[in-house]
């Protein structure tokens, strides 16, 4: 598995044991009464500088290289746009899709970047999922920006710093992010509708205005193997079962045609393991690209057969009707 950020941190203590391990790092709690599980995390001024001159990959996406931090840094939260991009606004709450680099003003360090990666990070913005420089300071800039910071401890890692990142207590820490791009509610497939000809199936709707699609189920008998079928098709990359994705979707019944569950009703996007989710999902969804939306059809033996999720409306043996839209891998 790809190496995970060191993003995902609060201050004074560790989110998530991400950076030097793998997808499966155990978690840590943090000890300190800022921790956002206990407390509303410290807010700062946000400044347009001073933040480090840029010297090399000065374009977007390109892999930058900044220079040392000149005298003293700024007490405050110094958040300056190098790159105005022109679309969607990047909204709290949203997940928001980047490539960065982070590096200690002091020294110029470089203790994490993702471009050498080669695939940008993708985390809950504005609501404690990351340090609270980033929450405050990239929600409200749009996508295709590249927005500088220079972060302060407290708006950072505390007074503990990341002892596995070299981060110091007493550290600034200087970002440059590019923002590729931001999912929230209304975030739905794109790509180019797939005729759905085949009149023993559901019919999903088209509609990527970021309300639930319309599904309608045939009366006629249920599929007894998964059937997944492109109602979209993007033009991402395909989706292999080691993924992790952010997704949008909607269930109703095979039997009825009623809904038993919706990312849209309740206004947050899911993400999951692939390996993790009912076998309909991971043999439905592997193989699709990013971008599509899914028709994805779960006979009982690949859904939950005889022990549907308790307080459920799927009742024993449900066949199970899906529409998925994979917005993205995490």
């Amino acid at each position: 598995m790809r190496r995970r950020s060191l993003l995902l941190a609060v201050p004074a203590g560790l989110l998530t044991l991400a950076g030097c391990g793998d997808d499966k790092s155990d978690k840590a709690k943090s000890k300190d009464s800022s921790s956002p599980t206990n407390s509303t995390p410290p807010k700062g001024k946000i400044v347009d500088g001073p933040v480090p001159e840029i010297t090399k990959g000065t374009k977007f996406g390109e892999k930058p290289t900044v220079a040392k931090g000149s005298g003293k840094p700024s007490a405050d939260l110094a958040v300056k746009t190098i790159i105005a991009g022109k679309g969607v606004e990047v909204a709290k709450g949203d997940y928001l899709q980047a490539h960065y680099l982070g590096q200690i003003w002091d020294s110029a360090k470089v203790f994490d970047n993702s471009y050498d990666r080669k695939a940008p990070t993708i985390f809950p913005i504005g609501v404690g999922q990351v340090i609270p420089g980033w929450d405050q300071g990239l929600v409200g800039k749009k996508v295709d920006s590249r927005v500088e910071l220079a972060i302060p401890p407290v708006l950072g890692y505390g007074k503990e710093g990341n002892k596995q990142a070299g981060i110091k207590g007493t550290d600034t820490l200087v970002f440059v992010v590019d923002i590729v791009n931001t999912y929230g509610p209304k975030s739905s497939a794109k790509g180019d509708d797939v005729a759905q000809d085949n009149k023993d199936l559901p019919k999903v709707g088209t509609n990527t205005d970021g309300k639930a699609p319309k599904v309608d189920v045939p009366k006629t008998a249920a599929p007894k193997k998964v059937v997944a079928t492109y109602v979209i098709e993007g033009d991402g990359d395909k989706v292999k079962e080691s993924d992790t994705l952010l997704c949008q979707y909607k269930g109703v019944l095979w039997a009825d045609g009623k809904e038993f569950d919706s990312s849209y009703k309740s206004g947050q996007l899911t993400q999951f393991q692939l390996a993790q989710v009912i076998p309909g999902w991971r043999q439905g969804l592997v193989g699709k690209k990013v971008g599509s939306r899914v028709l994805v059809v779960v006979p009982p033996k690949d859904g939950y057969a005889d022990k549907p999720p308790q307080g459920s409306p799927i009742k024993k043996d449900s066949t199970l009707v899906f529409s998925v839209d994979i917005l993205a891998k995490m």
